[in-house]
């Protein structure tokens, strides 16, 4: 009988992503993850606040988590650019982003305790 995956196939993180990303190196996956968990809280604070540059903000936040696999959190930063470049709910484009942030923080401190 196969083991369980460390985080399950509907994860706010794509671990095989993750793994072609780090080259399968444990230490640089828990690295780029412990970057991208600190990161991510940093700017969703700061997007929140809706600054000049919460454009640029969500931008990068959206390229950092394709790289580590979060694409929920990706797409949702697209979606608040997008909203931003339209003239959309931004209320509700930033409160999508900041759930999707959570979940990908969450189950990211899951993969670290685990390791």
């Amino acid at each position: 009988m196969p083991s369980p995956p460390l985080v399950p196939e509907d994860s706010a993180i794509d671990v095989q992503h993750l793994g072609r990303m780090t080259l399968g190196e444990a230490a640089l996956e828990a690295e780029v993850l412990a970057l991208f968990s600190a990161q991510s809280g940093e700017l969703i604070a700061r997007i929140k606040t809706m600054p000049t540059d919460a454009g640029a903000l969500a931008h990068t936040l959206k390229g950092s988590a394709r790289a580590i696999g979060a694409f929920r959190v990706a797409e949702a930063a697209l979606g608040l650019e997008a909203a931003m470049k339209n003239s959309g709910d931004l209320t509700t484009a930033i409160e999508l982003l900041q759930q999707t942030v959570e979940e990908a923080r969450q189950t990211i401190g899951r993969m670290l305790n685990r390791s």
